[in-house]
């Protein structure tokens, strides 16, 4: 590979993060991108840097592909660096809804993008996200606002190509979950609560039957 090229990557990312290059070289190969080769490592440096994300706070990390090599994972503090930091960005906020035993059901994710007359929005159902493990059993919410969130950037912004760590990582190597039990059914016209004081007017959302959430432009 083009060795300036990785050491100018690099020396990027050493001087945004005031580290030496060559240490951040070594800590780097053995933690966070781990088995990650010289072209890998030179991707995920790149990715890294473009979004100014911090490798070393874990906003971004290598996860071993299924047909091998290493892709670049973005965890959910680095979508959330993504998003505030776009020029754009104009707001967010989400709506739950639960089913009969105050399990969720679906996360709503709305993001309001500067010269756009509509919000983008994202819906993430339970039933098609849960994952078998200790995040997704324990908090539940906390990890279905996440997908949501992550998967609404994307749409709102642009990004594509990168994994999140809520979902797509835990199936790049191999999806050995148990399926997660149906929910139920939305109730047509029910209201969705927003949460958070700052949505705009009219920011209320509300389920109909065959109409599937989209994003505008």
């Amino acid at each position: 590979m083009d060795t300036g090229k990785k050491d100018s990557a690099l020396a990027v990312m050493a001087e945004r993060m005031n580290l030496e290059p060559a240490k951040l070289h070594a800590t780097l190969k053995n933690t966070v991108f781990k088995g990650a080769n010289d072209e890998e490592m030179m991707t995920l440096v790149v990715v890294a840097n473009e979004h100014k994300l911090n490798p070393l706070q874990k906003e971004i990390y290598a996860f071993p592909a299924k047909a091998g090599g290493i892709v670049p994972v973005i965890s959910i503090d680095g979508w959330i660096k993504i998003m505030n930091q776009h020029p754009k960005m104009n707001g967010v906020s989400f709506a739950y809804q639960v089913d009969d035993n105050k399990n969720p059901f679906s996360c709503a994710c709305t993001i309001w993008v500067k010269g756009r007359e509509n919000p983008v929005v994202i819906t993430e159902f339970y039933d098609e996200c849960k994952r078998n493990s200790e995040p997704w059993r324990q908090y539940p919410f906390r990890m279905l606002r996440h997908k949501a969130l992550s998967q609404c950037v994307r749409v709102a912004f642009g990004f594509a190509g990168y994994a999140d760590d809520t979902f797509e990582s835990e199936t790049i190597e191999e999806d050995d979950a148990t399926p997660a039990p149906v929910m139920g059914e939305i109730e047509p016209g029910k209201k969705l609560e927003l949460f958070g004081d700052d949505a705009p007017p009219g920011a209320e959302m509300e389920n109909k039957e065959s109409e599937p959430v989209a994003a505008n432009d």
